[in-house]
């Protein structure tokens, strides 16, 4: 069969947009497809705008706290007009990076269009039939939403929509507690619009309690009201939305539905050439194949965890596969994430819990405050820790909640991935006063009991008699 393309790629996310890329280096011939926005939901209405108004709402925050360190600031005059400029040009800054005209540059062909799936190695998209041996689905997710009452009747937002609203919530309801949910909490708190989350379950439940508990007693310390029940109706319009919670009503002008996302898989033609779908999306293999010959399902549109880096991972590991024929598994041992609150909690591996209930009694938890970290101290804010769970003197995982945690991840992901060691960290050499010391302190607890141990002390006691009996 003679093919039109070497690699045909459905969608300009993270995803797609590296396995495109990736293959296009290599010399093959790419077609990538995208209908919307290069770079998708992460550039476009995900991490960085979401980035940009938690930077915005930090600088009020910082504001608001007028004396502080012997400086006195000024009230805040928050301008919504002007987050949002400085969030669109957050944006601006970053689009040359997953530009059309960048892709092309790399010797992609770019079609704006959408595309449908009719076969193993066909595609059709804006009246023309592309083949190829191999075809990546990249279509990413969108937000879930909940089966509440009376939602489809109401004006509500999601990520996709809640950075274009025309002014600042007076009074602004999130229903989810999830990582979306508290970062848009916070930042609408601290730009000063009133927040209530509702939340049915733990918030942020992938994460370490002992960390969320941190970032919860924060948030509340700044006015943000939280409500344990589910959302069961809601009702309004604009302006005027009431949300049934349990027995309890509250009423409020904005509604944000934070309640996580599913998988953007349908309307591509896929299941009508038999690409089985699960629960959480498109079924795959560890090397992220479907169930159809030469067909790739990478990023979110796939069962699996959806993440900005996890999808630029999964793209590099299909480049790889299909341009030197490498086979490439995922492995989600380390893998790391953060929620970009104020503290920050950071999150690599196995939390206590997991980690507890995989490995019982073999478990060691080291934990470090930063109420002992000089380069905190220094700061006026030691809130948070580090915690790492060791089986042995190996990292299994941390949870670490702090000013910038999600920055000191990398040593753990080098040390959990083999590209380091416990020992090697716990004896560096690291630049004082800094908050990564932190992560020095908790891998040299690791070898603490080895280093200072029976054996060790027997023969620091030899070498000072040999040297009191010879000096």
């Amino acid at each position: 069969m003679k093919f039109t393309h070497d690699v045909i790629v459905i969608g300009g996310g993270a995803a797609g947009l590296t396995a495109a890329g990736g293959c296009a280096l290599f010399g093959l011939d790419v077609a990538l497809i995208e209908a919307r926005k290069m770079g998708g939901e992460c550039l476009n209405d995900g991490c960085v705008p979401s980035k940009a108004l938690i930077t915005a709402a930090k600088r009020a925050a910082e504001a608001r706290e007028q004396v502080r360190y012997g400086v006195t600031l000024q009230e805040p005059q928050v301008e919504w007009s002007g987050v949002q400029q400085h969030i669109r040009g957050a944006i601006a800054a970053i689009e040359p990076h997953d530009s059309e005209e960048r892709f092309e540059e790399m010797g992609c062909e770019v079609i704006r269009d959408w595309a449908k799936v009719t076969g193993p190695q066909s595609v059709e998209v804006g009246g023309r039939v592309l083949t190829a041996p191999r075809i990546v689905i990249a279509t990413g997710s969108k937000p879930a939403i909940p089966p509440i009452e009376g939602v489809d009747g109401v004006p509500y937002l999601t990520n996709e929509n809640i950075f274009d609203i025309e002014a600042l919530p007076g009074h602004l309801l999130i229903v989810g507690g999830g990582v979306i949910g508290m970062e848009m909490a916070q930042s609408f708190r601290r730009l000063g619009s009133e927040v209530t989350v509702v939340e049915p379950g733990e918030l942020m439940g992938r994460d370490d309690p002992d960390s969320v508990a941190v970032v919860r007693e924060t948030m509340e310390s700044e006015g943000v009201r939280f409500m344990k029940g589910l959302a069961k109706a809601v009702s309004g319009k604009e302006g005027t939305i009431t949300l049934q919670v349990g027995d309890e009503t509250i009423t409020g002008s904005h509604l944000l539905i934070a309640t996580g996302r599913k998988a953007n898989c349908e309307g591509f033609g896929l299941e009508d050439i038999g690409v089985k779908m699960g629960r959480g999306g498109i079924e795959t293999d560890d090397r992220r194949r479907t169930s159809v010959k030469g067909i790739y399902a990478i990023g979110d549109c796939r069962d699996g965890p959806r993440l900005t880096h996890v999808s630029g991972y999964e793209g590099s590991n299909a480049a790889l596969e299909i341009t030197l024929g490498v086979p490439a598994k995922v492995d989600y041992s380390a893998l790391p994430w953060c929620t970009y609150t104020e503290p920050e909690v950071a999150q690599i591996g196995l939390t206590e819990k997991e980690a507890r209930e995989k490995f019982g009694d073999k478990l060691r938890v080291v934990t470090e405050s930063f109420h002992d970290n000089e380069r905190a101290l220094t700061e006026g804010n030691d809130k948070g820790q580090v915690k790492v769970m060791f089986k042995g003197k190996k990292v299994v995982g941390a949870s670490l909640v702090g000013k910038n945690a999600g920055e000191l991840l990398l040593p753990f992901t080098q040390t959990m991935t083999g590209k380091s060691s416990t020992f090697a960290l716990g004896s560096a050499i690291i630049a004082y006063p800094t908050r990564s010391e932190i992560t020095k302190a908790t891998a040299f607890a690791a070898w603490e009991p080895t280093v200072f141990g029976k054996y060790p002390k027997k023969w620091a006691g030899f070498v000072a008699s040999m040297r009191r009996r010879f000096s």
